[in-house]
């Protein structure tokens, strides 16, 4: 499903992949990123659920994954090492994950954005995922020196991953994925990003827990919100 909305003076094209294969959309992301690049693809928002997969990225340690074979073969787990940022991390289905495909700017000699540039995105997707939650009536935040998004309890639970990756024609790849009511159970595999620390859903914090679409619907219109005032 394609939806068009205003974003920075253009349209964004929000896609809506429903439940898709890890590798079909890392693929996706690559067609669709090189296309922005070309100037013949606005600026993409992907939406979508994973099949159970565990994804490590370029800081990943294999240590951090803590079933055997015989346990991710009984559990229907595929297992990815990415080009994104961070350590490892679960999808699942109950898992909202997004991916957005934005031309960031031109890269410098060494083809690096800025770092301000690069920390200014990420701390606009936590703020688009803490503004989303908060209108469906979840009080969330940051942590300092730390990426994602965090239940602000006695002891932060986490409930939103984020990993980035800014390619060499300064398009972003790879993004968030909050966790709405997926089996919690697959993340007793792994230590999340390298913590260990507690990991929380939407559906273990409000009943009824709302459904995958009007999360979608929240996530949408804050992401349009936080990206279209900030620029």
């Amino acid at each position: 499903m394609l939806r068009l909305y205003g974003f920075i003076g253009m349209k964004l094209d929000v896609v809506d992949l429903g439940l898709i294969e890890y590798e079909t959309a890392w693929r996706l992301q690559d067609e669709y990123a090189a296309e922005i690049a070309k100037g013949i693809r606005p600026p993409t928002l992907l939406l979508l659920e994973h099949p159970h997969v565990y994804t490590f990225g370029r800081k990943g340690h294999a240590e951090n994954l803590l079933w055997g074979e015989e346990q991710l073969k009984q559990k229907g787990i595929s297992i990815h090492w990415v080009d994104r940022g961070g350590d490892v991390t679960y999808h699942g289905p109950g898992q909202l994950v997004g991916y957005p495909l934005l031309p960031l700017g031109k890269l410098d000699t060494e083809n690096k954005l800025p770092e301000a540039d690069y920390v200014g995105y990420v701390r606009k997707l936590e703020k688009t995922l803490i503004t989303a939650l908060s209108r469906l009536g979840v009080e969330s935040g940051q942590r300092s020196g730390l990426t994602g998004v965090w239940i602000q309890k006695k002891k932060p639970a986490k409930i939103a991953a984020i990993g980035v990756k800014v390619d060499v024609r300064g398009v972003s790849r790879h993004g968030f994925a909050l966790n709405v009511n997926p089996d919690m159970e697959y993340w007793d595999g792994i230590i999340a990003c390298g913590l260990s620390e507690p990991v929380v859903s939407l559906a273990k914090l409000i009943d009824p827990t709302p459904s995958m679409a009007k999360v979608k619907e929240e996530v949408i219109a804050a992401f349009c919100e936080v990206f279209e005032k900030n620029n």
